[in-house]
């Protein structure tokens, strides 16, 4: 039996304002997510809304190539451990899909308190920045660090944003149009990886991500023309409260 004309809509809404969210502020995995459980399993909700959201992934890393092109020696250094971060977050989801289910509540509420964090991060960073690359040992702490923020990325992914941008913070990348450049294409290769686990394991309702993944590119086109106009931070806090109120609610549903 197809599913209802609601279904499609309210998952093509809710990719449509996730797109426009994430041109503005980031976090629109916050959306996608929850309107997926809504009709499938939580792991397979996690794998369809990143494939759903890839598109814009690319797009926004399109988008940034000129700003992109002076990093272009760091970003090379950096994508070995995106992809192998991403690849092992989205196969331990596949592994044991049921420690992800019991996991949402948490992984929501880390993400909406990553959100809560992001501008005193954005703060510091712009008093602190170094000018220049920093040494060998803290390069390779860097990529460490990068490998780790890939793992939570290709797990759950939302907050990774604000994550890479406190570490590329320490790296002396360049002001925070070229931080946000190395960003964007950093999280469309965590998102690459992830996606191609789970097309390969079947973890993706490809009708619902097909569907979604236009109203996410529409979205975040119509999301970056409205940005210039609205101030990011009002948005932050809308994301914010989506976090810490669909947080409340997953407790709440996984102690009953």
């Amino acid at each position: 039996m197809p599913d209802p004309v609601w279904t499609y809509t309210f998952l093509c809404l809710s990719a449509f304002f996730a797109g426009a969210l994430n041109s503005i502020a980031g976090g629109g995995t916050l959306l996608t997510f929850p309107a997926l459980t809504g009709v499938v399993s939580p792991a397979i909700a996690n794998a369809t809304s990143t494939v759903a959201l890839l598109p814009g992934s690319f797009a926004g890393a399109f988008a940034y190539r000129k700003e992109l092109a002076p990093s272009r020696r760091f970003v090379l250094r950096m994508i070995a451990p995106s992809l192998i971060g991403g690849f092992l977050g989205a196969w331990l989801v596949v592994e044991n899909e049921q420690a992800f289910a019991s996991l949402v509540p948490w992984l929501i509420l880390t993400a909406a308190l990553l959100f809560v964090i992001q501008a005193p991060i954005s703060r510091w960073i712009k008093t602190h920045r170094p000018d220049h690359e920093p040494g060998p040992r803290t390069q390779g702490f860097l990529i460490g660090c990068q490998l780790l923020i890939a793992l939570y990325g290709g797990y759950f992914g939302a907050g990774i944003g604000i994550l890479m941008l406190t570490t590329l913070g320490f790296m002396g990348v360049g002001d925070i149009h070229r931080m946000n450049a190395v960003k964007t294409f950093l999280a469309a290769m965590i998102n690459g990886a992830s996606v191609v686990v789970f097309v390969w394991y079947e973890m993706v309702h490809a009708e619902y991500a097909a569907v979604m993944a236009g109203s996410a590119v529409l979205g975040g086109y119509l999301g970056a023309r409205v940005a210039r106009r609205l101030p990011a931070v009002y948005v932050r806090y809308a994301v914010i409260a989506i976090g810490f109120g669909l947080s409340a609610y997953y407790f709440l549903r996984s102690s009953s």
